[in-house]
């Protein structure tokens, strides 16, 4: 049985830094494609960053740019998202997820089969 949870989440000031963390058990997902996404209240969930299976590519939202990094320990089956500079804006709940199929690619929510049981942050201005 698959499972992945988050941890790391929490109130911070603006600007601010979090450190999220998903352990993955139940399967070995060295070949997935890993994401963050989050989904602040009545809002729907949106993609926030990936990194590929080989850590060779990633992405970000335009809104998180140069203020968040992904990463991964593929040896402790692990996805991290680092959150400087956080803002009010940043407040969701925020969810790991992991790829249907292994050495693909994408950012959409359709492409992720796992999915974490999210995290709160929250940002105070």
């Amino acid at each position: 049985q698959v499972q992945l949870v988050e941890s790391g989440g929490g109130l911070v000031q603006a600007g601010g830094s979090l450190r999220l963390s998903c352990a993955a058990s139940g399967r070995t997902f060295s070949t997935y494609t890993m994401a963050w996404f989050r989904q602040a209240p009545g809002k729907e969930r949106e993609s926030v960053a990936a990194i590929s299976w080989s850590e060779g590519r990633t992405y970000y939202a335009d809104s998180v740019k140069g203020r968040f990094t992904i990463s991964r320990d593929n040896a402790k089956n692990t996805v991290y998202l680092q959150m400087n500079s956080l803002k009010p804006e940043d407040t969701a709940v925020y969810y790991c997820a992991v790829q249907r199929f292994p050495y693909g690619w994408g950012t959409g929510r359709s492409d992720y089969e796992y999915w974490g049981q999210g995290t709160q942050v929250t940002v105070s201005s």
